[in-house]
């Protein structure tokens, strides 16, 4: 078993994780450089469009400040304490990030109404320029951890705060560019709205996995009924119950079963290991071996 292991750990050895918290480190700096100069911006200019991108801003300096100590927690060794390691730990700081995102959407969603019904005196210009250089950081920061985010849940939600950032940032200049061309104030509540509006539907959408990971889901595209009847066809099994499929983490999934065996445990054992290795990648399982008449099947 233990070539099982270092299998299932092997996806994401590519990535170096010290290069990894570089880069998050410097994404973090950036942003909160990004932070400061928003929130001044947006009170000179009168933009709510702008201090909306700024609070966004910094709760993406937050959300990468998580995953930069979810990727620390998560590379702990496990323990006595923590028997299956401590790679949730990335999960937890996703759902974090996530939550986040949905209470910033909502505050955003609601300064966005109130300014429709009563729409502020905006100065162009700051907001144009302060977009322009949010933009652009916000692309770097979201390079910066894109090729991360394809391996990591966590990472992924603090990416997601970045890309939301970056295309705020272009509706915010297109709002800067309209009011400056067409003194149309109810762009900048509008845009704000629009922004608000898209975060929340993407975030409800990635939410999900790691809520199933929380709650012991099973994998993504696997259930366990479908895992049960593959396993009851192994000559050998008389019966399998007290099936239970779940997700360690993200990279990790676990079996446990109640199996019936009438004849030589060994080799049926074997059997099911090897199934659920080669056809469900699963590399973690536990059976209880049972002999007709005997345990769970005489109750």
């Amino acid at each position: 078993m233990p070539h099982d292991h270092s299998h299932a750990g092997h996806s994401h050895a590519h990535i170096d994780p010290n290069a990894g918290d570089l880069r998050v480190a410097a994404a973090i700096g950036v942003n909160l450089l990004l932070t400061v100069a928003q929130i001044i911006g947006g009170i000179v200019s009168g933009s709510m469009a702008l201090i909306a991108d700024a609070i966004h801003n910094l709760s993406d300096a937050v959300s990468l400040v998580i995953a930069f100590w979810a990727r620390k927690i998560a590379r702990k060794p496990r323990d006595g304490q923590m028997t299956f390691g401590y790679a949730r730990a990335e999960v937890i700081a996703a759902l974090i990030n996530y939550t986040t995102l949905v209470t910033v959407s909502i505050y955003l969603l609601y300064e966005g109404v109130a300014r429709l019904i009563d729409p502020p005196g905006v100065d162009g210009w700051p907001v144009v320029w302060l977009a322009a250089v949010a933009l652009v950081i916000d692309a770097a920061t979201a390079l910066l951890t894109w090729k991360m985010a394809k391996d990591s849940v966590n990472i992924r939600a603090a990416f997601l705060h970045n890309l939301a950032d970056a295309l705020s940032s272009v509706a915010v200049i297109v709002a800067g560019i309209l009011i400056l061309l067409y003194d149309w104030r109810l762009v900048d509540p509008i845009v704000t709205i629009g922004i608000a509006l898209y975060i929340l539907w993407h975030a409800f959408g990635e939410v999900k996995p790691v809520i199933s990971i929380l709650m012991l889901g099973a994998p993504a595209g696997q259930d366990a009924t479908a895992v049960t009847a593959r396993l009851a066809q192994i000559d050998g099994v008389s019966d399998l119950h007290h099936v239970h499929l779940w997700q360690i983490d993200e990279r990790r999934s676990s079996v446990e079963a109640h199996v019936v065996v009438a004849g030589d445990a060994a080799p049926v054992l074997r059997a099911l290991k090897t199934v659920l290795r080669a056809e469900f990648n699963i590399t973690h399982s536990t059976f209880e071996v049972e002999a007709p008449g005997q345990g769970c099947a005489q109750a």
